[in-house]
């Protein structure tokens, strides 16, 4: 479930925008009432969304989303007047007086979009450093030398040990080399 982070000037419409998520079935993390604590929940989360207003007492929403780590998405709620003269078309803003069937749908939305990336990144294969892509190598080159092994056959060998294992296969090259004293 994505983590939401309520963020107002003051903590009494935080509140009660957060009763309002909570009621639609979000997880609220937390309410704030600075940028500064905003950034300091964020940083303890891998990803999520940070509803806000335009203003708070130590930074506008710009800076904010400056300052967020990476994979959060923002939803501000302000006037249209001062999105008209600031807005960013990264960011989805939601104008006053808010309706709560709008912010709900946003919310629906904006979360629906965080975890369709998350699944994302999920699925994309992980990529090796060049250490870990050394010690794969030499590993297969000792299976192919000892075991008479092609190259697909010892990358099949590692591959299949290392889902027997439950180990991921530069930890299984690592066991091989550390068996055969390399």
């Amino acid at each position: 479930m994505t983590g939401i982070i309520v963020a107002f000037p003051r903590m009494d419409v935080g509140k009660k925008i957060k009763t309002i998520l909570v009621r639609s079935g979000f997880q609220v993390i937390a309410v704030c009432a600075s940028g500064a604590q905003v950034i300091q929940e964020a940083n303890s989360l891998e990803d999520g969304v940070v509803v806000c207003s335009y203003r708070l007492p130590d930074m506008i929403y710009r800076e904010l989303k400056e300052y967020l780590p990476a994979g959060f998405q923002m939803v501000t709620i302000t006037s249209r007047d001062d999105w008209a003269e600031n807005g960013d078309a990264d960011v989805v803003s939601l104008s006053q007086p808010l309706k709560v069937h709008e912010l709900v749908a946003t919310m629906e939305m904006v979360t629906y979009n965080l975890q369709r990336a998350r699944k994302r990144r999920r699925q994309q294969p992980r990529q090796r450093t060049a250490g870990e892509q050394e010690l794969i190598t030499r590993a297969k080159s000792i299976l192919m030398s000892r075991n008479n092994m092609t190259e697909q056959e010892a990358h099949r060998y590692l591959q299949k040990t290392s889902m027997d294992n439950g180990t991921s296969f530069t930890e299984t090259a690592q066991m091989i080399l550390s068996m055969m004293d390399f």
